[in-house]
């Protein structure tokens, strides 16, 4: 059965965006990016919400820019021809290799799950994350910890009132000081 991911660069207190919006503080150096990059190759599908979408629209036609190194086109390459399911109750068609999400979270990860394919599904955006773990239905968080403090802003983890057992499955310490760490749920057994 194919994973539900959550990955996302985070500072150390927590934050995916500031208290003003910015996330410059996250911008990746070479390696992070490239690292990001495999992360990305290796997924089925990202599910987003409406702001994440608008904010990756970029990548649709980045790689008409002669200018852009190689990592990024590379980058460009895999997400434009990656598939995308986007959450929005606001837009009315969306671009690219995308559609728009027909049913609800639970039923297009349950539908997702059911079909036949390789690689993760991934969900960006701390609303529909949020939604996404207070179903259940998160198997592994995968935090970039960026060595800042924000001081508040839009959280990487949802303010849900629920007990998640986690176990650390990988890490990893950059050049910069970035740590990825890769936690998968604990789920209890059924008897």
């Amino acid at each position: 059965m194919r994973s539900v991911t959550y990955s996302m660069g985070v500072s150390l207190d927590g934050y995916i965006v500031g208290p003003d919006g910015g996330f410059d503080w996250s911008e990746p150096d070479e390696e992070v990016f490239r690292f990001a990059t495999d992360e990305v190759r290796e997924l089925g599908v990202h599910l987003m919400g409406r702001r994440l979408y608008e904010t990756m629209l970029y990548w649709e036609t980045a790689d008409q820019n002669p200018s852009l190194d190689f990592p990024t086109l590379e980058f460009a390459a895999i997400w434009k021809r990656l598939p995308k399911v986007v959450f929005s109750t606001t837009l009315s068609a969306v671009q690219g290799h995308a559609r728009l999400a027909s049913g609800d979270l639970a039923e297009e990860i349950e539908r997702l799950r059911a079909e036949p394919g390789e690689g993760d599904i991934a969900i960006g955006g701390a609303t529909l994350a949020a939604e996404a773990a207070a179903l259940g239905l998160i198997d592994e968080y995968r935090p970039r910890v960026h060595p800042v403090l924000v001081g508040g802003g839009i959280p990487f983890f949802p303010q849900h009132e629920r007990r998640v057992d986690l176990e650390l499955v990988e890490s990893r310490t950059f050049r910069s000081k970035v740590v990825h760490l890769r936690y998968r749920v604990v789920r209890q057994a059924v008897s």
